[in-house]
């Protein structure tokens, strides 16, 4: 059992590991149950890429399940350079249960994947960002009650975590509508794959450039940042070619009457501006925690055979 991209999951397994999230965070959280399901185990925290709630989330969330988080920052571990990336997976291996690996690149992971006789939890790749999304639609669910038949407008950047949504609403019923400017379009096979999945699950998938259209009739709107780690040396360019962008309160009047925002964190006011990033539509807070309920939900489902007591969630 690995997680590197949602495109692997089935419907049920991404509906499941949702299912285990917001029940551990009912009895965690609510019930303020103490529920030590991975004690005496381990995860290595791989992180060629520093992350404010990747960190957080994975460290936080697998202490407070009784196991042992050991965060490894490139000063401590080279992939690829002092080691081969197969042989830090046969290591890593021995020495703990799972790996979170956040990465530039996505064949580091398959590289360490191949080799490894333990989970590896892609943390974060140049193609998929899977763990977000995970806490994307936990918080949706949270909010809406369900998830199937929403529309969700994607209005910005053609990236990591755009692509991981076209891997993953299809599965749920979730309607997606892409608006990227030109020259930041999706990756072309996502965009076949995910042509593909809305096909035969019923659902619409629609790319344009202009982000009203998108925004039109969605319950959902969603940026994440325009200039990512790693390409700080096309800022200037990049703010130019994403003008028009900014997702204000005149995107959200065409959209239906009460439509929701989320962004994964961290955000510049020229992505979304404070009227809709600070009001009660937005739900980016609520978002940011539930990265550590799902991720806590993921490695409970990949490591234990653990069943939810809360009743099925309704999707």
């Amino acid at each position: 059992e690995v997680c590197l991209t949602l495109k692997d999951f089935s419907p049920d397994e991404i509906k499941k590991v949702l299912w285990v999230s917001g029940d551990l965070k009912h009895r965690i959280k609510h019930e303020k149950q103490c529920l030590t399901l991975l004690q005496g185990k381990s995860v290595a925290m791989i992180f060629e890429k520093r992350s404010t709630r990747t960190r957080m989330s994975t460290e936080t969330g697998f202490a407070l399940l009784g196991g042992h988080p050991c965060f490894l920052t490139s000063q401590d571990i080279h992939l690829g350079v002092n080691e081969s990336s197969t042989d830090t997976a046969r290591v890593l291996s021995g020495f703990c249960d799972i790996v979170l690996a956040r990465v530039y690149s996505h064949t580091t992971l398959e590289e360490l994947e191949k080799e490894a006789s333990i989970p590896i939890i892609n943390g974060l790749s140049d193609l998929y960002h899977p763990i977000q999304i995970l806490a994307d639609f936990l918080t949706l669910q949270e909010h809406y009650g369900s998830l199937s038949g929403l529309t969700v407008s994607w209005i910005g950047d053609g990236n990591n975590v755009l692509h991981s949504f076209m891997m993953c609403a299809p599965k749920l019923g979730v309607h997606l509508k892409i608006a990227t400017p030109k020259g930041y379009t999706p990756d072309q096979s996502v965009i076949e794959e995910a042509q593909r999945l809305s096909t035969q699950h019923g659902t619409r998938l629609s790319l344009t450039s202009d982000p009203m259209e998108a925004a039109h009739n969605s319950d959902v709107l969603v940026t994440d940042t325009w200039v990512s780690m790693g390409q700080e040396e096309e800022k200037k360019r990049r703010l130019q070619d994403f003008a028009g962008y900014q997702i204000t309160m005149q995107t959200g009047s065409v959209a239906k009457p009460d439509w929701t925002f989320l962004h994964c964190l961290p955000r510049k006011k020229e992505e979304v501006d404070d009227q809709v990033f600070y009001s009660p539509r937005s739900l980016v807070f609520q978002e940011a925690e539930n990265r550590k309920w799902t991720i806590m939900g993921l490695m409970v489902s990949l490591l234990t055979d653990y069943t939810p007591h809360t009743p099925m969630m309704k999707f």
